[in-house]
């Protein structure tokens, strides 16, 4: 089959939004390139002596979001629409830097869209024992590697961006055996099927998307910790929720400011919160809305224009 790849030039802050918009115009994935999510090899850290170096040297200097849509009569159709929305994107007013949205398109196979990111994508370490592995690489694990076998799919959460990666340097660090976890927003099951590896007993990892539990849900699968995960489709203030001990949510500051609240019904005292997800001009609003629901700071981190943050509940 012929497919139309479009690709819209945007910056770090826009990417999400221009990716969500892609899927609700039909795309069957999309692909958000960022050089920001790739380690600098000049600046050796936890992970990158597990990558391949190409892929820095091949990215492009903007950030592009690519789709891909069936090549038929209504492609056009779409291509229009997508120029109508991105000019008004470009008119909004809500602080984010949207960039050129520069469109670029060309006519791709099958073979070719569908297995092109994957070349680049192979081990590696988070912390000091987690390790990432693509199902479609080879990887010798140490001795005290805690090894998560991830298929991605078009779920948000391979470990490469810095949001997905310092949420999973925090688990390792503040989290102890027998932990009840949740994670609201699990994209592909990572952060839970990390979770459960460093020795969660009981983890309940919720989404929206009904396509992102079922990538979640075969990534449990195949990481054999069915026993401890359950996935389901929702969201933390109208679903399922469990007393836990700890919660991570790897989402937007926005959303964040909006759970920290009812969050701290189902997190036990002094319970951890482990947020992410936030741009640094959005520190100060997750900080505010959380020292508002009862939660003392406990931890941060940052990389590149990103901040995870740690609290400990003191509501209750």
């Amino acid at each position: 089959m012929q497919w139309r790849e479009i690709s819209v030039h945007t910056t770090t802050e826009g990417a999400d939004m221009i990716s969500g918009l892609l899927m609700e115009l039909g795309a069957v994935g999309t692909e958000i390139v960022d050089r920001s999510d790739v380690p600098d090899p000049d600046k050796p850290g936890v992970y990158w002596e597990l990558y391949d170096k190409k892929l820095l040297e091949n990215m492009p200097e903007d950030v592009l979001v690519k789709g891909w849509f069936e090549q038929d009569s209504d492609v056009e159709e779409t291509l229009a629409q997508l120029r109508e929305q991105l000019d008004m994107y470009a008119g909004m007013d809500i602080g984010l830097d949207f960039g050129s949205l520069a469109i670029d398109q060309e006519h791709v196979k099958d073979e070719d869209w569908a297995e092109e990111w994957k070349k680049y994508y192979k081990p590696f370490r988070i912390g000091s024992h987690l390790v990432v592995k693509p199902t479609w690489e080879e990887y010798s694990a140490q001795a005290d590697d805690l090894v998560i076998e991830l298929d991605p799919g078009m779920a948000f959460g391979t470990g490469t961006h810095e949001t997905t990666n310092m949420c999973m340097q925090l688990l390792e660090k503040h989290m102890t055996d027998g932990m009840r976890v949740m994670d609201v927003g699990t994209g592909s099951g990572i952060l839970a099927i990390a979770a459960a590896k460093l020795g969660a007993k009981d983890i309940l990892a919720i989404d929206i998307d009904p396509d992102a539990v079922k990538v979640a849900k075969e990534n449990v699968e195949l990481n054999g910790v069915n026993e401890q995960v359950r996935v389901v489709v929702g969201d933390l203030c109208k679903s399922e929720a469990m007393p836990c001990e700890l919660a991570v949510a790897n989402i937007v500051a926005d959303a964040i400011c909006m759970l920290a609240g009812p969050m701290t019904r189902h997190l036990e005292k002094d319970g951890l919160l482990i947020c992410s997800g936030i741009i640094r001009e959005k520190e100060q609003q997750v900080m505010d809305a959380a020292l508002e629901a009862g939660y003392k700071l406990h931890d941060r981190i940052e990389k590149g224009e990103w901040v995870a943050l740690c609290f400990i509940n003191g509501a209750k």
